[in-house]
């Protein structure tokens, strides 16, 4: 057994929250273990939940028409999301939901290695970039320890502001040139150390 099956099977056992009563079946992730992209999103929904899988809704179903717009297939990646269980109603995790599922996040982080992590929505965002508005810095990657990270919005997004379609399907398109290391980690700003700005 795989260390991220094995993970998976601790996950579908986890007692750590009160997700845990109301969910059907825990969303651990899946994908390649060894991808140059981890996906990182907000919560499992409806359909998450009842077929144990991340991004099968309509929000996923956006997710694979832009990985296919950059020669991508899921198998080719890994999705994950900060937390494993679906919040009722499809709330917003809570701080103590987020923390709960955190070691596991950053587990999978450490077993998987990326290249680079794509967070979606501003709860995964948070994680990279607490205190950010996915308003101003999506689309722009950075070095966060010894990974790449670009902040994008969720997909989901485009599907309650059809204005942001666009915008996501942009900032998704230079997933290959950040893999490539042919673009700076963000854009320089005043007063940035130059030594500061390349990915790898």
């Amino acid at each position: 057994m795989s260390d991220l099956r094995a993970l998976s099977d601790e996950i579908a056992a986890c007692q750590r929250c009160d997700l845990a009563k109301g969910r059907l079946k825990t969303v651990p992730g899946e994908g390649a273990e060894r991808p140059d992209v981890l996906f990182i999103g907000e919560a499992p929904g409806w359909h998450e939940n009842q077929q144990g899988r991340p991004f099968v809704g309509p929000a996923g179903q956006f997710l694979d028409e832009l990985l296919l717009s950059i020669g991508l297939q899921r198998g080719d990646v890994y999705i994950a999301n900060v937390v494993k269980c679906r919040p009722p109603n499809n709330r917003d995790p809570l701080p103590a939901e987020i923390d709960a599922c955190a070691p596991f996040l950053d587990r999978q982080i450490a077993l998987l290695r990326p290249k680079l992590i794509v967070t979606l929505g501003r709860f995964s965002m948070a994680k990279f970039f607490p205190g950010e508005a996915i308003g101003k810095i999506h689309g722009r990657p950075a070095r966060k320890g010894d990974r790449v990270v670009l902040p994008m919005y969720h997909p989901a997004a485009a599907l309650h502001q059809p204005s942001l379609r666009k915008v996501i399907e942009e900032d998704v398109k230079k997933i290959p040139g950040i893999l490539g290391g042919g673009v700076p980690a963000r854009a320089p700003e005043p007063g940035d150390n130059p030594t500061q700005l390349s990915l790898f």
